[in-house]
């Protein structure tokens, strides 16, 4: 009897060991999961919870180039002010507007975005995050709409010379860098090196929303000590044979990201029959962009100019001059130009439809207001062109010179 009631205590027990361990290994695991991994398991968790199933990865919605682009110009401070852009945004609102200009990077030569996704240009150490919600912002504009360009400063770039002072313009007698009458230093144009930096950047930006790439200061300096200036890199070569291979590299780095491009260029290299020693020659860039943008603000036409004594007093007769003849030159070369970005549309028939003027809403010496801009963009028009963009440097725009959506 007490064999018996032994053997039944042991069986109890025995069910009762197998019944805990069915519960532990099958049911507090679901209830308590975390607590019943590896040490390895538990990094991997941690590592896919804070930073794998939670991350959202952006994708831009980029829009197409508006026909026609009729847009303005923001520095990155305005765009990093809620007020200041939101005035701007409603500018474009409620009028003809389509397209906004942003900086990328201006003669600073400071990246005014994160660049936390990029340890590659990161670790330049350019970067100044002036605008930290940029691609927010972008997006914004798209569900708008709006089509964003981002501008960026090539060789006039203070940064880059403190941090490359080998890739600088130097003065020709000390060998110190050279600096314009502005104080501001230029990377050598002829530095290949700087040029892959420079598509790494454009190429940033595309990835980050913009539509298109707008590139300044594509040229040699104008202003300040010619006389004591020497190029480490371009010394013996042509300056707009270095444009022009600066214009072709760009455009064979950045023809298969599906990024559009424009090149500023000088206002007078439409009537200009050399390259005014800066190395901007009309024909040189046609082919290389989508689309140029010459810079054809009265005020900056020397006097006399067309027999005027100040261009600046004569908008419309400046503006159309400069254009006519921007449009006979590039008239010459259809058939010639093919669209910098492959796998869209075709380019339009005339090669003339790739200038898009830069036009002033600003002024020097005299106010320019609703008349002086509207002259412009007539004499744009009249000239057979149908996109502008206006450049305000304190980003004040006459809106009484545009027309109404």
């Amino acid at each position: 009897m007490k064999y018996t009631l032994v053997k039944h205590r042991k069986k109890a027990f025995l069910c009762l060991v197998l019944i805990l361990i069915f519960i532990f290994f099958f049911f507090l695991p679901k209830v308590f999961s975390v607590h019943y991994v590896s040490s390895q398991e538990e990094s991997l968790f941690q590592l896919l919870t804070k930073t794998g199933s939670e991350k959202k990865v952006f994708v831009p919605s980029y829009i197409s180039t508006p026909e026609p682009v009729k847009g303005i110009y923001m520095t990155s401070w305005t765009a990093s002010s809620q007020d200041l852009r939101g005035a701007l945004v409603k500018l474009v609102e409620d009028t003809e507007l389509n397209t906004v200009v942003i900086d990328i990077k201006d003669y600073s030569g400071k990246i005014v975005f994160s660049l936390s996704d990029n340890p590659t240009l990161r670790s330049f150490g350019s970067e100044e995050v002036r605008v930290k919600d940029l691609m927010e912002f972008i997006e914004t504009l798209h569900k708008k709409n709006i089509y964003v360009i981002g501008r960026l400063a090539v060789f006039q770039d203070e940064y880059f010379v403190k941090y490359r002072p080998n890739l600088a313009v130097k003065n020709k007698t000390s060998g110190a860098v050279w600096k314009d009458r502005k104080g501001i230093s230029w990377i050598d144009p002829g530095s290949r090196e700087y040029w892959d930096y420079i598509i790494l950047l454009a190429k940033e930006g595309h990835r980050i929303g913009f539509d298109e790439i707008n590139f300044d200061y594509i040229r040699f300096p104008s202003d300040g000590n010619m006389q004591d200036i020497s190029y480490p890199f371009s010394s013996s070569t042509p300056k707009h044979l270095v444009m022009k291979n600066f214009f072709e590299y760009l455009h064979d780095g950045l023809k298969d990201s599906g990024l559009k491009i424009s090149a500023d260029l000088f206002g007078m290299t439409t009537t200009a029959q050399d390259d005014m020693g800066i190395g901007q020659l009309f024909e040189d860039a046609l082919p290389y962009f989508d689309y140029v943008m010459p810079m054809v603000y009265p005020s900056h036409y020397p006097p006399t100019f067309q027999g005027f004594k100040d261009p600046e007093a004569h908008p419309y007769e400046v503006v159309r001059f400069a254009l006519q003849g921007g449009v006979e030159r590039a008239n010459k070369m259809d058939g010639i130009i093919a669209s910098t970005t492959p796998n869209t549309a075709p380019l339009k028939l005339r090669s003339a439809d790739k200038i898009r003027p830069w036009l002033q809403d600003f002024g020097l010496k005299m106010t320019y207001g609703s008349t002086e801009v509207r002259a412009q963009i007539r004499a744009t028009n009249e000239a057979g062109l149908t996109s502008w963009i206006l450049w305000s440097p304190s980003n004040k725009y006459t809106k009484s010179a545009l027309g109404v959506n």
